[in-house]
């Protein structure tokens, strides 16, 4: 079988998005924290914090971007499939089955063994694992034609969804934190399941503070994993790399210009992964993926970014880790003795001590060729 060569542009590009969410995020907010700059935090909350709800940040690229990255793996993993599907969905379900549970670990409720904390669905990991699914189905069985028509269906039925259906005083364009459709639908169906939800005498307690929707945002979900779908598609192809570039950085550009113009009557919201949001954030996700491969693998200007390959390709062991275990008592017992000297500055010699001890694990197994796949 002739195996299409790995695109190190893909690898170091979830490298960079794992390195801003768990190694710069933590090491700059703590540095932030120190600083006490009034300069500096408001660079944090315009580049490392999601929008408050309607719009889109750069932090707001981080989630998207890795279930656009999950779609262009589609047609080089499962292309083989097509004409023989034996053994392929029991690894879809078995891959779905184990994203799923890996999202409940990592956002803290399951290993709390307490079933009033058990939030069912509320991870990036999960919604991945939608995605996956429903996009590798479509691509296993469908023609990339069906494929794009399915994608436009999903995307235009969640807007008709939310605009003009209206249950409970929810819904029927509404589109505000308290008034949405998705937001209701969230409640109805997860109650006390719900992240940000607690329960209070039998009876569930929505908190404000948490506004993200993934039952109904997962049609979108969906969308956002098949527009990696259509990037696979022309990164797998026999065109020249500048020809790929250039379709890449057009789809981009196209992609952009629809969001802007849907965000008009569809507002931009990551939180309710709203249409216009799912197209702006698939261009942005072409556009980078279009830099890195023009860069990397046609320049082939690799040198300096192969470090990241440490993360990119060891990336759901990398997110699990960084989630679900406390690297800092290790820092915090050999470096306690410095903490009069530091002041403020103790916590982050504290963060940069943890995302190293991260690094380097992630490197050993790297170097070892050690990859964890689900």
């Amino acid at each position: 079988m002739n195996t299409p060569k790995r695109l190190d542009s893909l690898d170091i590009l979830r490298g960079f998005d794992l390195f801003f969410l768990i190694i710069l995020y933590p090491v700059l907010w703590s540095l932030s924290s120190a600083l006490d700059s009034e300069l500096f935090t408001s660079f944090m909350r315009s580049c490392f914090a999601h929008h408050s709800w309607d719009g889109l940040l750069p932090w707001d690229m981080v989630m998207p971007l890795f279930m656009f990255m999950s779609g262009i793996t589609i047609p080089f993993a499962l292309n083989k499939y097509k004409s023989n599907k034996k053994g392929v969905y029991f690894r879809l379900v078995k891959r779905f089955i184990l994203l799923w549970i890996l999202g409940m670990v990592c956002q803290g409720g399951l290993l709390g063994f307490d079933i009033d904390n058990i939030a069912i669905v509320s991870n990036t990991l999960q919604a991945i694992a939608i995605g996956y699914l429903a996009a590798s189905i479509l691509f296993i069985n469908t023609s990339m034609r069906t494929q794009i028509i399915c994608a436009l269906v999903l995307l235009f039925g969640y807007w008709g969804i939310m605009e003009f259906i209206s249950v409970g005083g929810y819904g029927g364009g509404d589109y505000s934190q308290n008034g949405n459709l998705a937001e209701y639908v969230e409640r109805a169906i997860l109650g006390g399941f719900r992240d940000g939800a607690s329960m209070s005498d039998g009876v569930a307690v929505f908190h404000d503070s948490y506004r993200y929707t993934w039952i109904l945002s997962s049609i979108n979900y969906i969308v956002t994993v098949m527009t990696g779908v259509f990037a696979g598609y022309i990164l797998r192809s026999k065109d020249s790399g500048q020809r790929k570039t250039v379709l890449l950085l057009a789809g981009g550009l196209l992609f952009i210009a629809s969001g802007n113009i849907i965000g008009i009557w569809n507002p931009i919201n990551k939180q309710i992964v709203s249409s216009s949001f799912t197209l702006l954030s698939s261009g942005f996700s072409f556009l980078l993926i279009g830099v890195f491969y023009y860069v990397i693998d046609v320049r082939g200007c690799v040198k300096y970014a192969s470090w990241l390959k440490v993360l990119g390709q060891n990336s759901i062991l990398a997110y699990v880790l960084s989630m679900v275990i406390n690297f800092s008592c290790i820092p915090t017992s050999l470096f306690f003795g410095t903490e009069q000297f530091l002041g403020e500055f103790y916590p982050v010699l504290i963060k940069l001590g943890s995302a190293s001890i991260l690094f380097g694990i992630l490197y050993i197994l790297y170097k070892k060729k050690i990859f964890f796949k689900v």
